[in-house]
């Protein structure tokens, strides 16, 4: 029990390598705060453009899209974008390579969950909004959109969380996020426990949007009641 203490539960490595993780659990929440509202937005116009597109060459172009970068590994994304682009002239920062990186395999996951849910709303709402007078953007904007939103808030939330544990892929191009920081004191202490804190400040971070989400998949289990 004493080994297991010392290996992976060490107080007093803990207390020393805890300034240095918080400082990666800072740049963690950062991508954080960049990366999942612009994959939102992104997947938001990929979802909005999957069932307004007629043309079929869009249509057909919006689809290979889709499925390049959701089967395209976003760790292959990072290390393409931010180590291939100085061959093209581009020097991109760190953190703009990795946001364009997510953004891009985000909005191909958020895109499919958006189209989904603007699927699910009923034709005969869509018909009632436009009877009164509303045109096709402001029934998309004021009609279609929230209650898109709120069909598929489960599936949102859990790519959210799935979004926010990819992160710690910035490391592949040695930004400091939390996990990096932990694998970097391991090294350093020659010992596991940095990783365990690493995993509890995730837990911590988490934790709240795992709870959140079991909420919303009992409300709606429970037919919203």
């Amino acid at each position: 029990m004493d080994e297991i203490l010392k290996s992976f539960f060490n107080i007093p490595i803990y207390i020393e390598v805890a300034p240095f993780l918080l400082k990666g659990l800072l740049n963690t929440l950062l991508l954080s705060a960049l990366v999942i509202p612009f994959g939102l937005a992104s997947g938001l116009l990929v979802g909005v453009l999957s069932i307004t597109l007629k043309n079929r060459w869009a249509r057909a172009l919006l689809v290979i899209y889709i499925d390049v970068f959701r089967a395209l590994p976003p760790l292959f994304l990072l290390i393409f974008i931010y180590y291939g682009t100085p061959f093209l002239g581009w020097e991109l920062p760190k953190l703009l390579a990795v946001v364009i990186g997510f953004m891009l395999n985000n909005s191909s996951y958020y895109g499919e969950i958006f189209r989904a849910g603007l699927e699910s709303v009923p034709n005969g709402q869509i018909e009632a909004a436009r009877s009164t007078g509303l045109s096709a953007t402001q029934t998309l904007i004021h009609v279609q959109i929230p209650q898109a939103t709120r069909n598929v808030m489960p599936d949102l939330i859990s790519n959210t969380i799935e979004v926010v544990k990819l992160t710690t892929l910035a490391s592949a191009v040695a930004m400091p996020e939390l996990l990096r920081v932990a694998r970097d004191a391991q090294s350093l202490f020659y010992n596991p426990s940095p990783i365990v804190l690493a995993a509890i400040f995730y837990l911590l971070l988490l934790w709240p949007l795992v709870r959140l989400l079991s909420r919303f998949e009992h409300k709606k289990m429970g037919g919203g009641h």
